[in-house]
């Protein structure tokens, strides 16, 4: 089905280029930080977002005007995939009072839903909406209290099927996460001793038989921002996989760079904060080998890379 071009460009803050433009890549690009990628960019698919942030303010639920804290009314978004915007227009219709973010996830199972606001909880007359909300909505949750639940949300990592924690993160699109998937997959090498660092819900750690690290998720419980893994901690280890946020690895790029590790698997979610991190790794010695634009965030300005560092 051929995607439409979105009612709310240039209104909303969500995208900022249209997807549907025949010079989209050429815009697109010039996002791009000025690297030696290794090959050309790997292209998203529009209206295939499995989960977005979206807000609601006096009554108002939508997302945010660009550069405002006033709220666009959306019932249906064209970069969404279906699942959602099926049941966007009864969601849309809830007795939202006060403010807060909704972040609406499509899992293997059902949508899940989790609502984050000042409000600390939802009165009666929201709860009775929320009951009458279609089936395929499994978790309704407001501040981690449960307001609904039919069964508990899962997702999957190629075979691997993982029970999906509220607020938790996912890359935006199963096919952007499965090309990353097989990115990391190929430049691990089949190595044995891996460290899969930021790992999350474990999207590298189960197709890397890596030890995972993070604040959250599958792996060792470790925040790697406050503290992380020493170079002697990396002594173990052949290979590195970094899938940091947005915020980046500064630390953690400092710890590297003074280490023996063979290859550093970095995916990067902010281009600017990953060449910050870039230049650590070099100052110890790395070569980046392989850089790969992904545009995984259609319509954004926002740009994945993936990259590979040999010592």
């Amino acid at each position: 089905m051929a995607i439409q071009k979105c009612p709310f460009l240039n209104l909303c803050g969500g995208c900022k280029y249209d997807f549907t433009d025949e010079n989209y890549a050429e815009n697109k690009l010039r996002e791009l930080p000025n690297i030696d990628f290794s090959a050309p960019a790997i292209w998203g698919i529009a209206g295939s977002r499995r989960r977005a942030d979206f807000a609601f303010v006096d009554g108002h639920f939508g997302f945010y005007k660009r550069a405002s804290k006033d709220v666009v009314d959306i019932n249906k978004c064209p970069n969404l995939c279906d699942e959602i915007n099926d049941v966007l227009k009864y969601i849309a219709k809830l007795p939202w009072s006060g403010s807060g973010s909704v972040l609406i996830t499509r899992c293997e199972n059902g949508i899940d839903i989790a609502v984050n606001s000042t409000v600390p909880y939802f009165n009666a007359e929201f709860k009775n909406a929320v009951e009458k909300l279609p089936p395929q909505i499994i978790r309704f949750t407001w501040n981690d209290k449960i307001a609904r639940k039919y069964a508990q949300p899962e997702i999957k990592f190629n075979d691997k099927i993982i029970p999906y924690p509220t607020n938790a993160f996912l890359q935006p699109t199963l096919e952007t996460e499965q090309i990353l998937r097989d990115l990391v997959v190929k430049y691990v090498g089949g190595a044995k001793r891996v460290a899969d660092l930021f790992c999350g819900l474990g999207n590298f750690t189960f197709a890397t038989n890596a030890t995972g690290f993070d604040v959250v998720g599958n792996g060792v419980q470790r925040d790697l921002f406050k503290k992380p893994l020493t170079t002697k901690n990396l002594e173990q280890y052949d290979v590195v996989i970094m899938d940091p946020p947005r915020a980046g690895a500064e630390k953690q790029s400092k710890e590297l760079s003074k280490s023996n590790i063979k290859r550093i698997v970095y995916v990067s979610c902010n281009p600017i904060t990953f060449v910050r991190d870039k230049k650590i790794l070099e100052s110890g010695g790395y070569k980046m080998a392989v850089a790969i634009p992904v545009d995984q965030f259609v319509g954004s300005p926002h740009w994945e890379i993936f990259s590979v560092f040999d010592k």
